[in-house]
């Protein structure tokens, strides 16, 4: 039974038993708490945790799932055991209080033994210790023989946190068989090998309250976790999930484009497994939104496209690798997930960018590793600083770094290496904002429950309503209805103000306190607004205006920027306000001024155009068949909302749009900047905006030519020739200078003491300085060293020497330039310092005259 059957039969099998197949949910996680989905309950978390009411009460889902990065990492794991990998698919089954241990626990036997055809006799079982329940089920009504129900500790209780949703677990495992390992089933640690965990079924029964006390669940619940390459390794019959018939495939692919063997040898087979696996990872990960950079999930991207073109340079490949990789990974797996054939051509552009840079970067990388460890004793390890930054200058991993120091009988100081990295990502992230304190959404939830869902009224041109308090607190409250959109998708929320019978109050911004909930924040709300209270809800229409005209002109400019620079861009975040938009977006350099004027000029020609815009409710399956893309961190549910703006935009979206797209205005994009590697953005304005950005534009340029004495139409030649007269200026000025100086020479030359003068002169630029020190010396005079305070701020120093006298310039002032809080290029004959400090220029000076004659 190949993977693709067993994906198959699995959904089968529940949706016959009334779970609804959902589809995978993205590896981005909605959850600040984790990098990527590392578990197929992570979509549900909400259901489990009460913020959300589940539209199904059974489920099925064969989840994709990464575990590289943060808390749940196997990625330095990865090829060198049988089972770790960065990206696997996890199955499961789940009831949101519906069916519980009765019926999860036969529904698994039934699957593996009758469906997958799995010896009985092989399977063995644990449940918790204080699970008499679960012991029966399997006893009773199943019929596992006792003595293969064991019964383990702290292995079989799964909890969400410290609070909140848990229960007993109840594990299934599969016997490999006596050439594994000792017998004594999964309870023997010695035994890990033997006996293969392959599904996990949770039972949701309790609720872990701050005080310690387990409150049981109303409605429990269950959550089962198969997966997919552990359940394929016993159905194929093989030894590891290397040996599966998708692994096999990828495996050989590898060897063919290394020219090594899968097999040959242990430390080769380690490599191909290796790209074999990150070659999944990275194509699901790119489909996904995530891009290569150096931060957070881009950065654990990187890190795996990395450890897998560095193991291709160790097995001799000179040519990139990964994307052939990539169209491997899709041929196999693209009828189950179509979006990564569809996606194949932008993912393998992104691997293929990125391989070819790395491979240049491994290079500069050896040869500075090469001439560090030339200089090192022997048995003193490479410093952490070098390979900070081999890691951080040259995007070299600590990994290779150690490989190649202890292939050469070296060591590398791991420890010095963390304490550089620790004080950068301090530094890093030290001006991050924080998300603030936490709610407490018990309210909110109940409120749920009794009210439902907040009624948003506001989509269209309504912009008052009237509507009832249901909940009211300091500085918040929620209504049954309201005009007001609450801030998601990267447009702010709505500000305006709520009338009641007691008075009014200001809304300074709507957020959701859960989802589908509405909180519109308003300070002293408590003292003017009761619960049941009639309130008049009125938004800012002139400010919501401003948003949608930038909204709706956000969109616009990302089809610009797809059309000017490839498909491989991708929205990686955005800011939506009345005054500007901003927009976050995949690319590998920065966009030309040619570029941004030609994406200036697509979005103009959208709005002149002035097509009429729609915003309308369709299933899922229907805006992906519309083509519509999807926003970066918004969240999608089976029902979306899809916007289409003119021919050339189509995007999922729940955001407020205009109605037309002349009604945006003129768009003028005001900059492009990198914010990390692989990541640009652009930002702009919109509408009136535009407007005032054109009048201050053009009174800075009246005044320009106001101060050159100009009609406005002549600024640029009026310019051009009051800089060409200022240049005639400095050198008739120079000239005079250097007469002046000549003059000055004789006189200073004429002070010497033993050929020797130093002196301050406090009335010349550096430039005159150094040109006077040079006159001085020209007048038979040894050595000259000439200092200055600066009209600017700060300090100059100069000396000149005639070579035959024997001083060296440089030596000679390098103290003093110290002195004055400075330095300087320690040249022999003309020696020029600066420094910070004019109040110490006269002992500087000192100092130089008492070394005279050391030099």
């Amino acid at each position: 039974m190949e993977a693709k059957d067993v994906r198959r039969r699995f959904t089968e099998f529940f949706t016959k038993r009334g779970h609804e197949a959902v589809a995978s949910a993205s590896i981005i996680p909605h959850d600040d708490t984790l990098l990527f989905t590392n578990s197929g309950m992570v979509p549900f978390k909400p259901y489990f945790q009460g913020t959300e009411k589940a539209p199904y009460k059974r489920a099925t889902t064969v989840q994709k799932c990464v575990r590289a990065g943060g808390k749940h990492n196997d990625l330095d794991e990865v090829g060198r055991t049988a089972r770790h990998l960065t990206f696997f698919e996890m199955m499961g089954n789940f009831s949101f209080g519906d069916y519980f241990k009765d019926d999860a626990i036969p529904f698994a036997w039934e699957l593996l033994t009758d469906v997958f055809g799995l010896d009985p006799d092989k399977l063995w079982v644990t449940v918790h210790l204080t699970d008499d329940e679960a012991e029966e089920i399997w006893a009773t009504k199943v019929g596992v023989p006792r003595e293969k129900i064991q019964r383990l500790d702290e292995d079989n209780w799964w909890r969400m946190a410290d609070t909140g949703p848990n229960g007993p677990c109840s594990e299934i495992f599969y016997d490999l068989g006596p050439e594994y390992g000792p017998e004594g089933g999964p309870e023997n640690p010695e035994a890990d090998a033997r006996y293969v965990e392959i599904w996990n079924l949770v039972f949701m029964q309790f609720d872990q309250q701050e005080s310690g006390e387990q409150l049981p669940l109303p409605k429990p619940s269950i959550d089962t976790g198969a997966g997919l390459e552990r359940v394929l390794t016993v159905l194929q019959g093989v030894g590891s999930v290397w040996e599966t018939d998708e692994f096999v495939r990828l495996l050989a692919k590898a060897s063919e484009l290394s020219g090594v063997a899968d097999g040959a040898d242990p430390k080769s087979d380690v490599s191909l497994r290796i790209l074999a696996d990150h070659a999944r990872s990275t194509t699901f990960m790119i489909n996904d939104g995530v891009f290569p950079s150096n931060e957070d999930r881009g950065y654990v991207l990187r890190r795996i496209m990395r450890r897998a073109i560095r193991h291709a340079y160790i097995l001799g490949v000179t040519e990139p690798v990964m994307p052939t990789l990539v169209s491997t990974v899709v041929e196999l797996m693209g009828d189950d997930y179509p979006d990564i054939r569809e996606a194949e051509q932008k993912i393998r552009e992104i691997v293929e960018h990125e391989e070819v840079g790395f491979r240049r970067t491994i290079e500069t990388g050896l040869g500075i590793l090469d001439t560090e460890m030339a200089a090192l004793d022997d048995d003193v390890p490479l410093p952490g600083d070098v390979a900070f930054k081999l890691h951080d200058t040259f995007g070299f991993p600590l990994e290779l770094t150690e490989e190649i120091v202890g292939e050469r009988g070296g060591t590398v100081d791991t420890a010095g290496f963390a304490t550089a990295m620790d004080e950068q990502r301090e530094r890093a992230r030290a001006d991050q904002k924080s998300k603030g304190g936490t709610v407490d959404v018990s309210s909110f939830v109940a409120l749920v429950d009794e009210h439902g869902a907040t009624a948003f009224v506001g989509r269209t041109d309504v912009t008052d309503v009237s509507a009832t308090v249901l909940w009211v607190g300091d500085d918040g409250v929620v209504l049954d209805r309201t005009p007001f959109y609450a801030e998601s998708g990267g447009q702010i929320g709505d500000t305006g103000t709520l009338v009641g019978p007691n008075g009014a109050v200001a809304v300074t911004d709507t957020t959701y306190a859960v989802p589908t909930v509405h909180l519109h924040h308003a300070e002293d709300a408590a003292s003017v607004l009761n619960v049941g209270d009639t309130v008049t809800a009125s938004i800012d229409v002139s400010r919501r205006d401003a948003i949608r005209r930038n909204h709706t002109g956000t969109h616009l400019l990302h089809s610009a920027l797809r059309r000017v620079l490839g498909d491989h861009v991708q929205q990686q975040g955005s800011w939506v306000g009345p005054e500007r938009l901003r927009f976050d977006f995949s690319h590998f350099e920065s966009v030309t001024t040619d570029q941004l004027r030609e994406i200036e000029d697509l979005v103009n020609a959208d709005v002149l155009s002035n097509d009429t815009t729609t915003h309308d409710e369709m299933p899922m399956s229907d805006a992906q068949a519309k083509g519509a893309i999807a926003f970066f961190g918004d969240k999608y549910g089976d029902t979306v909302r899809v916007l289409e703006a003119g021919p050339n935009s189509i995007e999922l979206c729940g955001g407020t749009h205009v109605h037309a797209l002349g009604d945006i205005g003129p768009m003028k994009i005001l900059s492009e900047s990198s914010i990390g590697s692989n990541i640009r953005r652009v930002e702009a304005v919109t509408g009136t905006a535009t407007i005032d950005i054109l009048r201050a534009d053009e009174d800075t340029i009246a005044a320009a030519a106001g101060i050159v004495g100009v009609p406005v139409d002549d600024v640029l030649g009026g310019i051009e020739r009051r800089m060409a007269e200022l240049a005639e200026l400095k050198k008739e000025l120079s000239s005079v200078k250097q007469a002046a100086a000549g003059s000055r020479a004789s006189e200073f030359a004429a002070q010497a003491v033993d050929g020797v003068v130093v002196a301050r002169v406090d009335d010349l630029d550096k430039v005159s300085l150094k040109n006077l020190a040079v006159a001085i010396r020209d007048q038979g005079v040894s050595a000259v060293a000439l200092g200055a305070a600066l009209d600017g701020g700060g300090v100059a120093l100069v000396a000149a020497v005639d070579e035959a006298s024997g001083h060296h310039a440089g030596k000679w002032i390098a103290p003093a330039a110290k002195i004055i809080g400075g330095g300087g290029k320690p040249a022999p004959v003309i020696a020029e310092a600066g420094g910070r400090d004019p109040e110490q220029l006269d002992a500087a000076l000192d100092h130089v005259r008492s070394t005279a004659g050391g030099t």
